[in-house]
């Protein structure tokens, strides 16, 4: 890439983040041309100049561009072998604690799968320890950047492609059928609710959480910003809670410190 092409990239960057408050410099530069470049193929253009003014003048385009660069790719129960360790090891011990609050936050929440598949084992556990009127004090918040995915998630209303990854004991009692699409168990959707924040800039939803999963988000962003979202993990989570990573994902440097692996494989961690 020339100069030139190089410092038009960059004024695209700060663009965005001035005009959509999205802080593109805080992300992997690597994964943004990527991204922006599958835009740019599909308005006909190889100039990231040329680019901006379209985005000055075609606000569809705009929109089109922020929810690539948002990255919202999720489905119920994705990743199996995570879940059958919060299943087995992680919520019985959550569950397990004195105190009447429990707080779980979806850091990244696209269209809401995640947060309502720990919602499911949560009212799968209440279940079967006969203790469901103790779900009144489970919070469960999901957040994410992008405004139209967390309308969605809102909505919780799935077509049966997001359960492609879902257990069958849970997909038949947790997922009715409504006018074609999979609705979320009214037990357990007010179980969760949405926010639309932005990680890297929003308070997070509580000052205190027993638990924060945060997949396949960390990955996208430089080594400055993914330190500062772990140190910012630490603060929150209470003492003994639990973090979950992505399976490309990890602690870093003095970061590990801070943590010990419930299971490594898995990326699941214990505050210290």
């Amino acid at each position: 890439m020339t100069d030139d092409a190089d410092a038009d990239f960059r004024a695209l960057m700060e663009k965005i983040t001035r005009d959509r408050g999205f802080r593109c410099l805080s992300y992997k530069d690597k994964c943004l041309r990527r991204r922006v470049g599958v835009r740019m193929r599909a308005k006909g253009t190889d100039s990231y100049r040329e680019y901006a003014g379209i985005l000055d003048t075609d606000q569809q385009e705009y929109d089109r561009l922020h929810r690539v660069l948002t990255i919202n790719v999720t489905k119920f129960f994705r990743n199996r072998d995570a879940y059958a360790v919060l299943e087995q090891r992680v919520i019985p011990q959550l569950w397990d604690r004195s105190g009447t609050k429990l707080r779980v936050w979806s850091a990244g929440c696209a269209t809401g799968e995640e947060a309502y598949s720990v919602a499911i084992l949560m009212h799968a556990h209440a279940r079967a320890a006969g203790a469901l009127d103790r779900l009144d004090h489970v919070s469960i918040v999901g957040t994410d950047i992008d405004g139209h995915v967390v309308a969605d998630a809102k909505s919780g209303l799935y077509p049966d492609g997001a359960l492609g990854d879902t257990p069958d004991r849970l997909r038949a009692d947790y997922f009715p059928a409504v006018g074609g699409l999979r609705a979320m168990l009214p037990e357990v959707k007010r179980m969760v609710t949405f926010q639309c924040a932005d990680l890297l800039q929003a308070p997070p939803p509580f000052e205190r959480a027993e638990l924060i999963l945060c997949r396949n988000v960390i990955i996208y962003f430089e080594r400055d910003a993914q330190e500062a979202l772990f140190r910012e993990f630490h603060r929150v989570l209470a003492p003994g809670g639990f973090l979950v990573l992505g399976k490309v994902e990890t602690l870093l440097g003095e970061i590990r410190s801070l943590f010990s692996p419930v299971n490594a494989r898995e990326r699941i961690f214990r505050k210290l």
